[in-house]
């Protein structure tokens, strides 16, 4: 579904991608992991088209993308969730699910009903400013926001940041079950243990570039991995 090929990208001097190749296969979770630094974050925004790659390829169903606007990536099915949720915190909950279907023509309605279905609080709370709402309501909104452009692949940038245990946990589950619905997740998760617990195969970034793959249970098994990421 989604091919990477030696990226390359950079943030004035700062050679932040080195040749980042991974892919993405239809229906899949797949988890990154790395430390602060690794390029998780610039990865994730050079493929939603929000930064430009200095060389290297990006393709979605064998399409390129990575001289695409990031509104017609939104339009090929691809739909960013990025860290610290950045909701709208003037609008209602009901106009920040609405505006995350803007590139859409058609009915929004079943959609709608997918994310209070996946997510109820925000239906209980739809008419409520989004400024108002708690760190973990504030990111099913951003979640649930991404879901109206009805993305086929959904990125997701440190979801469980700054959230209590027991709301990382639904959050994570939440993160499963939009999988299970049919939506591919590239899920990029500080809390390592929970990441590959929920996830079928998993990328170590260090430096700009992967340096270990492999399935989940393979990555949660391997020493490197253990020491760094899992506390020993």
């Amino acid at each position: 579904m989604l091919r990477v090929n030696d990226l390359h990208v950079y943030y004035g001097a700062i050679h932040a991608l080195k040749g980042l190749s991974f892919s993405v296969e239809q229906g899949e979770l797949v988890a990154v992991l790395g430390a602060n630094g690794a390029g998780k974050t610039t990865m994730l925004k050079t493929l939603s088209g929000l930064l430009r790659p200095a060389s290297g390829s990006i393709e979605l169903h064998g399409r390129p993308l990575q001289k695409i606007e990031a509104h017609e990536i939104v339009r090929r099915g691809v739909a960013h969730v990025p860290e610290g949720r950045k909701v709208f915190p003037r609008f209602t909950v009901s106009e920040n699910l609405k505006i995350g279907a803007y590139a859409r023509t058609d009915a929004i309605e079943a959609d709608l009903d997918f994310v209070f279905a996946m997510f109820p609080r925000l239906k209980e709370r739809q008419r409520q400013y989004a400024g108002t709402l708690s760190g973990g309501e504030q990111q099913m909104l951003a979640i649930g926001r991404a879901l109206m452009a009805k993305p086929s692949l959904l990125l997701l940038d440190e979801p469980s940041m700054g959230l209590a245990p027991k709301i990382v946990e639904q959050i994570l589950e939440n993160i499963r079950a939009i999988n299970q619905a049919g939506v591919t997740v590239l899920l990029v998760e500080q809390n390592a243990a929970m990441a590959l617990a929920i996830s079928h195969r998993g990328y170590v970034l260090e430096t700009g570039a992967v340096i270990l793959e492999g399935t989940a249970s393979e990555l949660a098994g391997n020493d490197l991995v253990r020491q760094a990421y899992l506390g020993g």
